[in-house]
């Protein structure tokens, strides 16, 4: 590996030969070492075989023999299942009902995965490599939910800037016991995945389809930056993020207004953390969006890159530019440092513990609202710090979203919530 190639999984065959994945060709793809000089690509493909390493162990191929390799693979942004003979190369799919693959392991006749789809939450599986059936082992919910309220992603592509072309999952509302009335174009939820290098799938996010069942739509925007497109795709974001980022998002909404699925003049944005960012970033630096909500998001780039973890230490020199040398750019792309621009009601959810993005991040922002005579609302959750973990906080915050947006947007809840202080409505 180096500066223009990532190594993802290196492993030895049962018969002794190092296979790796490499994006050397601009896609992250299986090869093996023939020597200590020479190796070759094994089922070579415009698809990616490897992930962003968040954490150790994570595993996209597996050796069912010596002879054959179990593996997963993600095509625009869907992750597939297949095997690979290891003379010919040959890819073979594998038909399953799932979308999404992860911690593949195998042995003689079997393979073994942890799923999912747009409608089964997280499971941990068992596939027998003759008949090509599948057993669940176990699952992460036992809770069913009627597909008459779950809206199953589209996945969309469309223009962005420089003449490129970016992608998202749309969800249109879906609820089996309500309707909109004739002629009326819902509102549109534009979410921002974290990372940002991450990305978002198709499995089923309870978070998702709680706006949809809800009457609203939802686009999940894996924008330039995001891995699961290549290697091409990832690296638009270097350099740019805040601005890439907020491109991709914005004119995922024109899109869909343009197409005639959502209504344009309801669209809000919304995001955690790094997603928080380019939350804040489209809504202080651009003019689209009628409202949104931050997750405790970045808004202070100086700030995370001084204090961040060791892990993500030297993250920010590629996203954004080498600090200190580049400090012009951090205090360029800061929300925090322009606070006069926002001009749209935001909502803001906060852990009064959190170390990566302190409180006072938010609250300055809450108070520069508050000075424009914004519609602003401030939820900060005491024993929470970067994200949420108890059940009745994400309950809260979600909920407190809500009703922002229906007092906002001036619609009517179907069931009551509790409501969330508003200023200046």
């Amino acid at each position: 590996g180096g500066e223009s190639e990532s190594i993802f999984q290196p492993e030895w065959s049962p018969d002794g030969m190092l296979y790796f994945v490499s994006d050397r060709s601009g896609w992250w793809n299986l090869y093996r070492a023939l020597d200590t000089k020479r190796t070759e690509p094994v089922g070579a493909m415009s698809a990616e075989f490897g992930r962003p390493q968040w954490v150790f162990g994570m595993s996209t191929y597996a050796f069912e023999s010596f002879r054959r390799i179990v593996c997963t693979f993600c095509e625009n942004g869907t992750w597939k299942l297949g095997r690979i003979e290891t003379v010919s190369g040959n890819l073979e799919p594998i038909e399953t009902s799932y979308t999404e693959f992860g911690s593949l392991r195998a042995s003689a006749g079997r393979a073994f995965f942890a799923g999912g789809s747009a409608t089964e939450r997280v499971l941990v599986a068992q596939l027998d490599l003759t008949t090509e059936c599948v057993e669940v082992l176990r699952r992460s919910s036992e809770i069913e939910i009627d597909t008459g309220y779950l809206s199953v992603p589209e996945a969309i592509e469309y223009s962005t800037e420089d003449g490129l072309t970016a992608h998202a999952f749309f969800y249109a509302p879906r609820n089996r016991d309500h309707r909109a009335p004739n002629g009326e174009r819902p509102p549109l939820l534009v979410m921002c995945h974290g990372g940002p290098t991450s990305a978002t799938s198709k499995i089923l996010n309870l978070a998702v389809q709680y706006w949809t069942s809800r009457g609203i739509a939802v686009l999940d925007v894996n924008y330039g930056g995001s891995s699961g497109y290549g290697r091409a795709y990832r690296e638009r974001l270097n350099g740019r993020w805040g601005i890439v980022d907020v491109d991709d998002c914005i004119n995922g909404a024109r899109y869909l207004a343009e197409r005639g699925d959502v209504d344009g003049d309801r669209c809000a944005i919304t995001g955690g953390s790094a997603g928080g960012y380019t939350t804040l970033s489209a809504l202080t630096f651009r003019n689209f969006f009628k409202a949104g909500a931050s997750h405790f998001g970045v808004s202070d780039l100086a700030a995370l890159v001084r204090d961040t973890h060791k892990f993500e230490s030297r993250y920010l020199d590629r996203l954004v530019g080498p600090y200190p040398e580049r400090a012009d750019l951090y205090y360029e792309r800061a929300p925090i440092n322009f606070t006069e621009r926002l001009s749209c009601p935001v909502i803001f959810f906060q852990g009064l513990e959190d170390k990566v993005v302190p409180p006072n991040q938010a609250e300055l922002m809450v108070d520069a609202l508050r000075v424009k005579k914004l519609p602003v609302a401030y939820v900060a959750f005491e024993g929470e710090q970067h994200g949420f973990r108890r059940a009745e906080n994400i309950k809260r915050a979600l909920d407190g979203e809500l009703y922002f947006y229906s007092r906002v947007f001036g619609f009517e809840l179907a069931e009551q919530v509790e409501p969330v202080p508003i200023e200046n409505l």
